[in-house]
C-alpha cells in the first residue's frame, strides 16, 4: 500500500476537533476581550458592594483540573500501546477528578450568585458569562469521556483511538482555557 493510500485509510477525525477547539478559542478570546474592555471602561472594578473573587480556591481547583491533562495524555499513550484497560482506568480517574472540580465550581458559582447578580452590573454579566461558558465546556468534556469509556468497554480500534485523541485535544484546550479564565477572573484583585 502506498503512503498516500495508507494515509487515506487512516481515520483523521481529530482534525474536526482541532477546528472546533479553534472556534472555542475565538469564543473565549471574545469573552476575555469583553471582560477587559468593560474593566477598563468602568471606574470601579468590581463595583462597590462586590468583593473581588477569592484567590486560593480557584487556583487550587484549576491546578487540579489542569493535572487531568497528564492523566489523559497517559491514557492516550496506553491506548496507542494497545493497553485498553490502562487507558480506560486513566480516563475514569480523570472523569472523577473533573467531576469533583465541576461540583466545587458549581458550589462557588452558587455562592457568587447569592452575593451579586449577573444583571446587576457589567462586572456581574461578564463574570457569570465567562464562568458559565467555561463550566459548560467542562460538562461537555465529561460527557465525551463518559461516551468514550462506554465505547472502550467494547474494545480498542483505530476509530476509538481517534476519538480518544480528539477528546484529549479537547481537554488540553479546556485546561488552557481554564488557566485563561481563572487569570481573567482573578485579575479583579489587581
Amino acid at each position: 500500500m502506498s503512503a498516500v493510500a495508507h494515509r487515506a485509510a487512516r481515520p483523521n477525525g481529530w482534525w474536526g476537533m482541532a477546528i472546533f477547539v479553534a472556534t472555542e478559542a475565538t469564543l473565549f478570546g471574545t469573552l476575555v476581550g469583553s471582560y477587559f474592555f468593560l474593566r477598563f471602561s468602568t471606574p470601579h472594578w468590581p463595583p462597590f458592594g462586590i468583593r473581588p473573587p477569592e484567590i486560593a480556591v480557584p487556583l487550587i481547583l484549576t491546578g487540579v483540573l489542569v493535572a487531568t491533562s497528564v492523566l489523559l495524555q497517559k491514557a492516550l499513550g496506553s491506548a496507542r500501546e494497545g493497553r485498553r484497560s490502562a487507558a480506560w482506568l486513566l480516563i475514569l480517574v480523570a472523569v472523577v477528578v473533573q467531576a469533583g472540580y465541576f461540583a466545587m465550581q458549581i458550589r462557588l458559582f452558587e455562592n457568587d450568585l447569592a452575593r451579586f447578580s449577573p444583571t446587576g452590573s457589567a462586572y456581574g454579566s461578564i463574570y457569570f458569562t465567562l464562568l458559565g461558558a467555561h463550566h459548560a465546556h467542562v460538562v461537555l468534556g465529561i460527557l465525551l469521556e463518559g461516551w468514550l469509556l462506554w465505547r472502550l468497554a467494547g474494545g480498542l480500534n483505530r476509530y476509538r483511538l481517534v476519538a480518544l485523541q480528539s477528546i484529549v485535544l479537547y481537554w488540553h484546550a479546556v485546561n488552557v482555557l481554564a488557566l485563561v479564565v481563572v487569570g481573567t477572573q482573578l485579575s479583579a484583585n489587581a
